[in-house]
């Protein structure tokens, strides 16, 4: 049994595990219902949660493979000697898919199955830290289990996002558990977890050896945010702002070893952020048609997780009236700390002049950030009672952390359901996998042989299960391969190849199909959730792009009908698709059915190209 309240940390370690096992469920969720879904027809793909996840995947199945940092999965194009390639967001971002794949590739573990475990470890060990941090601040484990729960469990709610948009009807019933998106934000989230827990250590030590200690062990964790996830490492850097602000404010016992422990600290975060920079100073054109950097100094106040920071100021201003709150005490200001750092997340405009993608704050690290805040001010406003171990308030804290599991498994429901049919689909293209990693094993450099994929969902998934190159992707401008304009040249392509023309284009882009205003104008123009600066494409826009197609399709020559050099074509069964344009540069042969896909081998018909194939067994572009 755990004694209440007790000095004996490992009996209360027992409700810390429990609610890094109910993380660690929800977690598995979408996994879990993907393989009920399917029964004995599961094949073995892993389940995501958001639609983003397939390009994670990709790079990540690259680095088990043994391909190096600066890697494109959907163009085979690697930084190589006598072949350098810019920096991408996923090379840049490279510490937390590292950290998932070395252990991957040690113990002979698929990409699709690390993108699952990656996510269960994660939702554990976070949940874990978070119960550390909250039993250590109020001196509650019990406070610690419903806290983590709250905090975890309800993130999406202090977004305004998740399955209440779809329980109420104000909205879309999306994301799922956001900050549990596979490796990237999960990863560096648990990372972000650790350095809350050292740095409130750090502020609660008074010994100058155990200061240091606790500060080196802060900067390594913050090194590993700054090269793991952008969102996560500013975050993190506005917090530890927030929290030498609200120090210098308010603690007076010792200020000038306060001002030199942070001075200390944010020299050795400097460093990493030094290297950071030289990287990005290095990155590909695509990198800022992805990332929709905006340029404003407009204030952004209406945001659920300053709502809720706002809240947990409130009751630590309650706490102060009850007196069980001292504000210059180490608790009220890591509190408070937390409380503000929403505001500056979202406003940080105001100095910077540069707003980019805030969106991501609200969803994968500031709504935490404000959960975290309210529940550590409610537990301390009512610290008296919970310090107490009355049955009243063991009663409350685990009817608390009940209701908090509960809302977990609602949040799971409605979000994982929205990606049912998605997922069974990749599910089902498993078996063509399996016959292009056949037909890759007669490669010399199978990374540089390139398939034709109709399915868009197919195309996006298919260099996380097997290695070829794709013509094109929803999600390939993401990595430094290609140019934009490659890129969009590319996806001229693959209209072609199925026989649709610039009238075909210019209704998709009038009926607003997100698709081809992605691969064609870039992330933004398609929703305001992105960017403030995002507006509607005009008909002038939209003309203008058909009439740059049809001048492609005019101009289709066999230079580019060879470049890149087709091995494959991917075509779902049943699927009427007009493949005449293909078939005058390309002879298909029989087909091979392969599930619920045909796969046709492809051959130039340019006779010294089919030779040059034969001789090495390697077709390069």
């Amino acid at each position: 049994m755990v004694s209440s309240f007790s000095s004996k940390v490992p009996a209360g370690w027992v409700l810390g595990v429990i609610a890094g096992v109910f993380l660690a469920v929800f977690a598995a969720y979408p996994q879990i219902k993907l393989v009920y879904n399917q029964g004995a027809e599961w094949k073995g793909h892993y389940a995501y949660n958001d639609i983003d996840e397939v390009a994670y995947a990709a790079y990540l199945k690259a680095l088990i493979d043994g391909r190096p940092r600066k890697n494109d999965p959907y163009t085979g194009r690697d930084d190589l000697p006598g072949s350098p390639q810019p920096e991408s967001l996923f090379s840049i971002q490279f510490a937390a898919p590292y950290a998932v794949a070395l252990p991957a590739r040690l113990l002979g573990i698929s990409a699709a199955s690390a993108m699952t475990i990656s996510g269960v470890v994660a939702g554990f060990l976070s949940a874990f830290l978070f119960f550390l941090l909250i039993a250590k601040i109020t001196g509650s484990h019990w406070a610690g289990l419903a806290g983590s729960l709250v905090a975890l469990a309800g993130g999406a709610l202090a977004a305004g996002e998740g399955a209440i948009g779809g329980i109420l009807e104000i909205g879309q019933t999306y994301p799922y558990f956001p900050y549990l998106r596979r490796y990237l934000p999960a990863v560096p989230f648990v990372a972000f977890s650790g350095l809350l827990l050292a740095m409130w250590y750090w502020l609660e030590a008074e010994e100058k050896p155990r200061r240091i200690v606790l500060a080196v062990a802060s900067s390594v964790l913050f090194a590993f945010t700054v090269f793991s996830y952008f969102y996560t490492w500013t975050a993190a850097a506005g917090w530890l702002a927030c929290l030498a602000f609200v120090t210098l404010l308010l603690r007076n016992k010792d200020r000038f070893g306060d001002l030199a422990g942070y001075l200390s600290i944010a020299f050795a975060c400097l460093i990493p952020l030094t290297f950071y920079a030289l990287m990005l100073s290095q990155r590909a054109e695509t990198l800022d048609h992805v990332q929709l950097l905006v340029y404003t100094r407009e204030i952004d106040l209406f945001r659920f997780p300053v709502y809720v920071g706002l809240a947990a100021i409130a009751f630590v201003v309650i706490g102060v009236w009850r007196r069980t709150i001292e504000l210059r005490e180490a608790a009220s200001i890591f509190t408070l700390s937390l409380a503000i750092t929403p505001i500056l997340l979202f406003n940080q405009q105001l100095i910077s002049g540069r707003s980019l993608q805030p969106i991501h704050y609200q969803v994968f690290i500031g709504n935490y950030i404000a959960s975290l805040s309210l529940v550590l001010a409610i537990a301390l406003a009512f610290r008296k009672e919970l310090s107490e171990g009355s049955k009243w308030a063991k009663g409350a804290c685990a009817s608390i952390a009940v209701l908090a599991i509960t809302w977990g498994f609602v949040e799971c429901h409605w979000t994982v359901s929205v990606l049912d049919d998605a997922n069974i689909a990749r599910d089902e293209h498993v078996p063509a996998a399996e016959f292009l990693n056949r037909e890759a094993e007669k490669l010399n450099d199978p990374y540089r042989a390139t398939i034709f994929s109709v399915s868009n969902i197919h195309a996006d998934d298919s260099p996380t299960l097997s290695p070829q190159a794709v013509l094109w992707a929803r999600h390939q401008h993401v990595f430094a391969g290609l140019t934009w304009k490659e890129s969009k040249q590319r996806f001229y392509q693959q209209l072609h190849y199925q026989n649709l023309d610039d009238a075909w284009l210019e209704r998709r882009l009038k009926n607003g199909d997100f698709v081809s205003m992605i691969a064609l104008f870039g992330w933004g123009r398609h929703t305001d959730r992105l960017s403030s600066e995002a507006t509607p494409l005009t008909s002038r826009e939209i003309e203008d792009e058909a009439g740059r197609f049809r001048r492609y399709i005019a101009e289709f020559s066999e230079d580019q009908a060879y470049k890149p050099l087709l091995t494959h074509a991917v075509i779902p069964a049943g699927w009427d698709v007009d493949l005449s344009n293909l078939e005058r540069w390309y002879r298909l042969d029989g087909g091979t059915r392969a599930g619920n896909q045909m796969i046709y081998r492809l051959t130039p018909r340019n006779d010294l190209i089919s030779i040059a194939i034969r001789g090495d067994q390697n077709p390069e572009r």
